[in-house]
């Protein structure tokens, strides 16, 4: 257990960063969820529009240390690249 009050101000402090971080991961994965699923739907226009959604929400988490620059980027590219290919489906 922290003896000094500069230790329990810590702990307070990483506790309430915790419980933000957790929330802010939580969020994103909702959002991320909502185009997953507009993708398997097959929806070009409504993947799009949630993708969009996401987008800030992937780029604040980076900005806040959630997730880290390069794991946002990945995700982005590889939910761009997977509802550019459901336009190619439906036209083919």
């Amino acid at each position: 257990m922290a003896n000094t009050a500069s230790a329990r101000k810590r702990i307070r402090q990483t506790e309430k960063r915790t419980e933000r971080n957790r929330a802010r991961r939580s969020r994103v994965r909702g959002f991320l969820r909502k185009v997953e699923l507009a993708i398997a739907g097959g929806d070009k226009s409504v993947a799009q529009e949630a993708f969009r959604a996401a987008q800030p929400e992937l780029q604040r988490a980076a900005d806040k240390g959630v997730f880290h620059d390069n794991t946002v980027a990945r995700k982005l590219s590889r939910l761009s690249a997977r509802i550019k290919a459901l336009g190619a489906a439906a036209q083919a």
